[in-house]
């Protein structure tokens, strides 16, 4: 549960709750949009200069449908809300975070006194440093996260039940207090602060509640691959996951584009340029260890992949290390 010191500064009731509560019936839009009143404007709520904000989430009042111009996130610090999330309604409890791309549209139904909750408000630039911290190693898991917030239409959303992942509660509340606070290089701690909570959730995926049947297959698939991309098979994950053999086969390709086969091999050979770049493992220890007896085949592999041999590939990362 979040610290008392934080709830205790968000519980009390804004103006714009107070005039809720006065009688006010529909929700004050001059707050939150421009022309498109649907949209939800990140002018309104950062300005031009920030890149992330947070606002106590607005209590009391039915939130009609809308979408926003930027990337948001939901944390429930107390009690619970319900939003209707692309059609589909959604329970946010204590503890719980929801990230929503920009595309993806959000009705909010109204919340109690102790419902409190945070609106992180977050342009999508603010994630480069988090992408650079999550490096540039393939991963379909990290790929599959980032692609429902920040890729494709941005219709996509995150739900994690984390309350009791104790590293993602202590970074959310950290954000929450920089957020809140003055202090001097607040951007650079913002940034270095949400790039290790996506490394948590990355470790996480197992909390995440997915819209469809599709979904959860697929990143049950990504999970398996990392944690068995050494000697792991389709028909062992199929049977792991409780899914049909050719249904899942079918929904990897249709979902991702790529064969199992084909992640896998990208998920190895990732692997392998990263053993080559941090150890001094002999090359054919390195094939042997992502899962290729064939030592001429991971040759020919990987250096399709990456342009280079292992050997030559590990001599660059040594002289750009120099």
């Amino acid at each position: 549960m979040i610290k008392q010191e934080i709830l205790e500064r968000l519980k009390p009731v804004t103006d714009e709750e107070r005039a809720i509560l006065d009688g006010r019936t529909t929700v004050d839009t001059s707050i939150y949009t421009l022309e498109d009143k649907s949209v939800i404007s990140s002018k309104k709520l950062l300005g031009d200069t920030k890149q992330i904000s947070v606002r106590l989430h607005t209590r009391f009042i039915h939130f009609p449908e809308h979408t926003h111009d930027f990337v948001e996130a939901v944390y429930m610090c107390s009690g619970k809300t319900s939003h209707i999330i692309n059609g589909k309604e959604l329970c946010l409890g204590e503890g719980e975070l929801l990230f929503l791309g920009q595309g993806a549209s959000q009705e909010i139904l109204p919340a109690g006194e102790d419902d409190v909750a945070v609106n992180f408000i977050i342009l999508p630039s603010f994630f480069n440093k988090t992408l650079e911290m999550l490096g540039a190693e393939d991963s379909p898991i990290k790929d599959f996260i980032l692609e429902s917030l920040l890729g494709g239409e941005n219709r996509g959303y995150l739900h994690f039940k984390v309350k009791d992942v104790l590293p993602v509660q202590n970074l959310v509340e950290n954000l929450i207090w920089t957020l809140m606070s003055e202090m001097p290089n607040k951007r650079n701690i913002n940034q270095t602060t949400m790039g290790l909570l996506f490394m948590q959730l990355l470790n996480h995926t197992d909390k995440l509640v997915y819209e469809r049947r599709e979904d959860a297959a697929i990143m049950g698939i990504f999970r398996y691959i990392e944690e068995n991309y050494r000697s792991g098979s389709l028909k062992e994950a199929a049977q792991l996951l409780h899914y049909d053999f050719y249904w899942l086969s079918h929904e990897i390709h249709e979902r991702t584009g790529m064969t199992y086969t084909e992640h896998l091999q990208r998920k190895r050979l990732s692997q392998a340029a990263y053993l080559l770049k941090t150890t001094r493992m002999p090359v054919e220890s390195v094939a042997e260890a992502v899962g290729y007896e064939n030592k001429s085949y991971f040759h020919r592999i990987f250096t399709q992949k990456f342009g280079t041999t292992p050997k030559k590939y590990r001599v660059s990362c040594i002289e750009k290390e120099l």
